[in-house]
C-alpha cells in the first residue's frame, strides 16, 4: 500500500468509515439525498444530480463515498481539469460524520497521485472559517485566486441571500507541508511580531485597517451561516471586507500562507 493510501486508510480508521468509488445509479442517488439534507438546495439546482455523477464516473473521474455500514455519511464527486493530465478539479464534497470528510479527501489525494495527478483545486466561501480550517490548516491546502460573484446568485438554504465570492484552494499533494497535514499534523503558518490588521473583528463588526505592511492578518466572522440568517446587513459588511482587503491585495500579487487564530495569514512577495 502507497503512504498516500495508507494515510487515506488510517483517517477512515479514525472516523469509523468505509471509503470507496461508486459507479451505479442506486449509489449516486443516495449522494443526491445526502446532499440535499447537507445544502437544502432548490430542487430546480441541486449541487450536482444523479445523471451528472453517472456521466463523471463513466467517464473515469472520481465519484466517491464514505459508509458507515450501509449508510453513506459522505461524497466527493471532482473532474479532470486543466492542464490535461496533471490537476483534478474536486466540484463538490459533503460529509455528516466527524472525520469523514478528511478521510474523502485522503482518499481523492490518493487515487489523483496513482495516476499521475500532483494538484486538485476547489472553491469555498473565504468566509466561512471552520472550512478556511480545514482546507489551510487540515490539509495544508493555498487559496491562489480571490473568485468575486463566482456562482452567481445562489438559492440554496446555506448560501442564499448572500454572493458567491469563492476562493480557489490549491492543493499541492506532495508539498512537504500537506504530507504532513496527512499524517494528521495541521498546518499552521508563522505569524511575525510586525504583522498588521487588515481587516480585524471590533463587537463582531469587521474593521478595516492598514494594508501596506509585509504581512497581513484578514480576520474572518466566527459563523458567517448563522449570521447571515441574524444580520443580513452585518453578514454584507464581512463579505465585502473581506473581499476589498484579501481580495484586492490577491490581485496585487499577494499569497495566503494559510490560517492563524481565524484569520488568513497574507503575505506581499
Amino acid at each position: 500500500m502507497s503512504a498516500p493510501a495508507r494515510q487515506a486508510a488510517d483517517a477512515a480508521i479514525r472516523s469509523g468509515v468505509r471509503l470507496c468509488e461508486l459507479h451505479d445509479i442506486p449509489a449516486f442517488e443516495q449522494v443526491a439525498r445526502l446532499f440535499d439534507d447537507i445544502w437544502h438546495p432548490d430542487p430546480t439546482d441541486p449541487p450536482i444530480t444523479v445523471e451528472m455523477l453517472r456521466a463523471l464516473s463513466h467517464a473515469g473521474n472520481y465519484v466517491a463515498g464514505a459508509f458507515d455500514g450501509s449508510t453513506l455519511v459522505g461524497a466527493s464527486a471532482g473532474f479532470f481539469a486543466a492542464p490535461v493530465g496533471q490537476v483534478l478539479h474536486s466540484h463538490v464534497t459533503g460529509a455528516v460524520r466527524r472525520g469523514a470528510g478528511f478521510a474523502l479527501k485522503l482518499h481523492q489525494r490518493a487515487w489523483a497521485l496513482s495516476r499521475g495527478i500532483d494538484v486538485i483545486t476547489w472553491t469555498y466561501d473565504p468566509l466561512v472559517r471552520r472550512n478556511a480550517y480545514f482546507n489551510l490548516a487540515k490539509l495544508a491546502a493555498r487559496p491562489e485566486e480571490y473568485l468575486p460573484e463566482f456562482y452567481g446568485s445562489m438559492t440554496d438554504a446555506v448560501n442564499a441571500g448572500d454572493e458567491s465570492d469563492r476562493l480557489l484552494a490549491v492543493w499541492r499533494l506532495t508539498d512537504p507541508h500537506v504530507v504532513e497535514a496527512c499524517e494528521g499534523r495541521p498546518y499552521r503558518p508563522e505569524v511575525p511580531a510586525d504583522a498588521v490588521a487588515g481587516v480585524a473583528s471590533h463587537q463582531g463588526r469587521p474593521m478595516v485597517g492598514p494594508t501596506d505592511a509585509r504581512v497581513v492578518l484578514v480576520a474572518l466572522p466566527e459563523d458567517i451561516e448563522t449570521l447571515r440568517q441574524q444580520d443580513p446587513g452585518l453578514a454584507k459588511a464581512w463579505r465585502h471586507a473581506v473581499r476589498e482587503v484579501l481580495g484586492g491585495m490577491m490581485a496585487q500579487g499577494a499569497r495566503v500562507t494559510g490560517l492563524a487564530d481565524g484569520c488568513y495569514v497574507v503575505e506581499r512577495t
